[in-house]
């Protein structure tokens, strides 16, 4: 795999370890991170959904 650097503040650095598990690598934290995000905004997603659309029985189709 070919990996890369990014730059972050020692204050971000000290986050991510925080946020990791022993073993964990900073891309192990941040992919986590990113997962999470994204379930986090598809359940937005849905819950606006369900709070603005009307929906159809399926026995009424």
């Amino acid at each position: 795999m070919v990996k890369t650097t990014i730059a972050v503040s020692p204050s971000t650095r000290d986050l991510l370890r925080e946020l990791g598990n022993k073993g964990d690598t900073y891309d192990d934290i941040i992919l986590r991170l990113l997962r999470d995000a994204g379930w986090k905004h598809m359940d937005t997603r849905w819950n606006e959904i369900l709070r603005n659309d009307a929906f159809i029985p399926l026995d009424e189709l």
